[in-house]
């Protein structure tokens, strides 16, 4: 398992948090946490008390809770209580603190659970355009993401048609696409980028989004005429379609001399075009 811990900063307080890459999750010291919303001088107190309370309540969430060695004041690393952003709103819940709502405001710039649609504008079509100019991205660009999404709706409902599941059928599709015309999975590709929990598309250069709407389109449209009845078909399919998307890629890198997949993300590119 393939953790990076780290230190983030809410106010002024010190939140200690580990990244687990496998798992592409956020985990946040409890005690931290407890501190920072309460301003208890007795955090580890503070929590025991509510673990109680909860328990009583009839809540079991504690015992989901996991403990990872987390680095202290001293420069050791102690056993610490940790959760999941999903698992830190509950304990939220319990806490009775004006900075309730800061904190979970905190937590969706981290990048976890997407509180309000800046993170995840696919949503609607219309917030979607009005999210992507607040955060600074060019018409152009927006254009071509939100094409990029009915592309992609297109083959989802394509695939839905043939009965495969969301999820981990979906992803080991995309995977080859991507893999197959950018010779990377979409792991790969982020972390190619720097992301650990932001969407791939929304941190991809015009170029990258069009050449995976290549892809994309040639794997619904070559889905269409073979009508597969199997995963291994989908997964046939899913490859033949990349591979379209390949070969445009190294023509246009033959033509340009320019390298297609970018380690841009979203913050270089609009700190790019921002100085333009």
């Amino acid at each position: 398992m393939n953790k990076q811990t780290a230190i983030k900063l809410f106010e002024t307080r010190k939140i200690r948090t580990v990244w687990n890459e496998n798992e592409e999750e956020w985990y946040f010291s409890v005690v931290d946490v407890i501190e920072a919303l309460t301003n208890s001088p007795r955090p580890r107190k503070y929590w025991n008390a509510l673990k109680t309370k909860l328990k009583a309540e009839g809540s079991e969430l504690s015992h989901h809770l996991g403990q990872l060695k987390l680095p202290a004041e001293d420069g050791k690393k102690y056993l610490t209580d940790v959760a999941s952003t999903a698992q830190l709103f509950r304990i939220i819940q319990s806490i009775p603190s004006p900075k309730a709502e800061p904190f979970k405001q905190w937590l969706a710039q981290i990048g976890k659970e997407r509180l309000d649609q800046m993170q995840d504008p696919e949503l609607s079509i219309e917030q979607a355009m009005t999210d992507y100019k607040r955060l600074g991205y060019s018409d152009n660009w927006i254009n071509q993401r939100l094409k990029s999404i009915e592309i992609r709706k297109e083959l989802t409902d394509e695939w839905k048609k043939h009965g495969l599941q969301e999820g981990v059928q979906f992803a080991s599709l995309t995977d080859i696409i991507y893999k197959t015309w950018s010779g990377k999975t979409a792991k790969e590709y982020k972390q190619f980028k720097g992301l650990k929990k932001e969407s791939l598309r929304d941190n991809m250069t015009n170029k990258e989004l069009v050449i995976n709407m290549l892809a994309e389109l040639s794997t619904k449209e070559i889905s269409e005429v073979s009508n597969p009845d199997s995963m291994e078909e989908h997964e046939n399919i899913a490859q033949r379609g990349g591979n379209i998307a390949r070969e445009a890629r190294l023509k246009l890198e033959a033509e340009t001399g320019k390298k297609v997949v970018s380690p841009l993300n979203a913050k270089k590119i609009l700190s790019i075009d921002n100085k333009n």
